[in-house]
C-alpha cells in the first residue's frame, strides 16, 4: 500500500502547507511546470519524488524529469505526462497513444482545473490536480492525496491550499 501526494503547476512556488498534508505520504508525483529546479529539488529532499517536466520548464527541469512517466505503482498501472487532458477532450499526442495501452491511471497537469473523472471507454482513471502555485487563472490551490493498494485506487482527498493570490 502506498500513498501518494499528486500536485501539478507550482510554477515555482510550493505553499508550505504541502509539506504538512504530504508528511504521511510514500511519494509525492508532480505533474509538470515545476517552475524552478528548487521546487523539484525541495520536493525530493522530503519524499521520493516521480515528475514530468511542462511546457514552461526549461533544460534544468527536462534534464531530470522526462516528458512521460510510465510505471506501475503497486499493481496500478501509471501514465503521467503534462499536457493530457481528458475523456473527449485528450491532446492530439494523448488521444494517439493511450488507446493502445491504456493505464488504469492517467495523471496529467497544464489545464489549472482539478479534474478527476472516468474515461468509460478505456476503463481508465484521469486525474489532474488542478494548480498548487499562485500563477493562472485558476481561483484556489489544490493537490490531491489517495491511496494505491494492490489495484486499487482509493481514499481520494481533494487538497484546497487557500486562494492562489494567498502565499
Amino acid at each position: 500500500m502506498k500513498k501518494i501526494g499528486l500536485l501539478s503547476d507550482t510554477h515555482g512556488h510550493l505553499d508550505p502547507k504541502l509539506f504538512k498534508y504530504f508528511s504521511a505520504c510514500d511519494e509525492i508525483w508532480h505533474a509538470g511546470d515545476f517552475g524552478t529546479l528548487e521546487v523539484s529539488d525541495r520536493l525530493q529532499a522530503f519524499k521520493p519524488l516521480i515528475g514530468v517536466y511542462g511546457n514552461i520548464d526549461g533544460q534544468e527541469i527536462r534534464a531530470i524529469h522526462p516528458l512521460d512517466q510510465e510505471f506501475t505503482c503497486e499493481k496500478v498501472k501509471v501514465w503521467m505526462t503534462h499536457i493530457g487532458g481528458y475523456p473527449g477532450r485528450y491532446d492530439p499526442r494523448v488521444r494517439e497513444k493511450l488507446p493502445q495501452a491504456p493505464p488504469d491511471l492517467f495523471i496529467c497537469g497544464h489545464s489549472h482545473i482539478l479534474k478527476v473523472m472516468k474515461d468509460q471507454k478505456l476503463g481508465t482513471l484521469v486525474m489532474n490536480p488542478g494548480a498548487a502555485g499562485i500563477y493562472g487563472f485558476h481561483q484556489i490551490k489544490t493537490a490531491l492525496r489517495f491511496t494505491i493498494d494492490g489495484e486499487r485506487i482509493k481514499d481520494l482527498e481533494v487538497i484546497e491550499l487557500g486562494r492562489r493570490g494567498a502565499l
